[in-house]
């Protein structure tokens, strides 16, 4: 019997079996953190450079894109360490410290799709109010409440996870460190109090979830009385893949965090961590973003002036 005093380091789940496999993740997770980081990034620099892209719908999609850079940095550079050099271990601090910023991170990433569906809603349903309801202090006082609240949510979550003693072994069955497999864990049945805040958390991110879904019906009943069909082509083409992209969030990340522990295979539990932790912050600049032509031509001019002065 050991507690979590005890414990100097954690065992992730190696990605393959073999050398090949491992070497393929590699390749693959390169890829896929490559791709969300130089996509965010153009986003981030194109939005802060360009001022007429400094308006309440492109400053959300700057914290969006923030929110991806920092998750998918989170968890991905340790995977792919641990299968470049085939390793397993990540130090304790090292997993108080992913937990943390991954539940930072991924929270703030869901209130702030929350915070730009009402973005979308009101331009849509309300355009006369649009610069009432969010003006720039609204704007920022809506952002930093997302912050805030993520910060105070991974906060409680780590220190209560980490509180816990733990006494079946250092081995987690992912290939980061997550709440749901350092509780398998635990010797103590405290751990039914995490649980518990998983579950508050849940009915909170799925109060957030019924608002959108709620905000896309009058959307959508908005869109309908369009008396153009290219017109509601195009709005609906970008409206769907938002709600898409949350669903997937949100039901994968929900599934992960309550399903029951008799109900977890490695296979399975890698492809749910890989559809909410890599996933979105890869397709959400394809969808939020880079489909948008003031952004395209934001993105464009910087990089060609770039390129001129090299």
């Amino acid at each position: 019997m050991s507690n979590s005093s005890s414990i100097s380091h954690f065992l992730l789940l190696p990605l393959a079996d073999t050398r090949q496999l491992q070497l393929l993740h590699f390749c693959l997770f390169l890829g896929i953190s490559l791709a969300a980081l130089l996509a965010n990034g153009l986003i981030i620099s194109a939005v802060a450079c360009d001022h007429h892209l400094h308006t309440p719908m492109f400053f959300f999609l700057l914290n969006l894109a923030l929110t991806d850079l920092g998750s998918i940095c989170t968890t991905v550079p340790k995977a792919m360490h641990n299968s470049l050099w085939d390793t397993r271990n990540i130090s304790y601090s090292g997993c108080v410290a992913q937990v943390f910023l991954f539940m930072f991170f991924i929270s703030a990433e869901y209130y702030l799709l929350t915070i730009m569906c009402y973005d979308r809603y009101v331009s849509i349903c309300k355009p006369l109010h649009y610069g009432t309801l969010l003006g720039s202090r609204a704007c920022a006082h809506m952002a930093a409440a997302a912050w805030a609240s993520a910060f105070l949510n991974a906060l409680m979550h780590t220190a209560n996870t980490f509180s816990l003693p733990l006494c079946h072994g250092n081995a987690l069955g992912q290939f980061f460190c997550e709440i749901p497999q350092i509780l398998k864990l635990s010797c103590s049945k405290s751990y039914y109090r995490e649980l518990g805040l998983l579950a508050v958390s849940v009915c909170l991110a799925f109060g957030c979830f019924v608002f959108i879904v709620l905000s896309y019906v009058q959307i959508f009943r908005a869109l309908l009385r369009i008396p153009s069909e290219q017109g509601q082509h195009k709005a609906f083409s970008t409206s769907l893949p938002h709600l898409a992209v949350v669903s997937l969030f949100l039901n994968t990340g929900t599934f992960t965090n309550l399903k029951p522990t008799s109900v977890s295979f490695p296979s399975l539990d890698l492809s749910l961590s890989v559809l909410y932790s890599m996933v979105p912050p890869a397709l959400n600049p394809l969808i939020y973003s880079l489909r948008n032509q003031e952004l395209q031509a934001a993105v464009w001019t910087l990089m060609t002036g770039c390129f001129l002065e090299y």
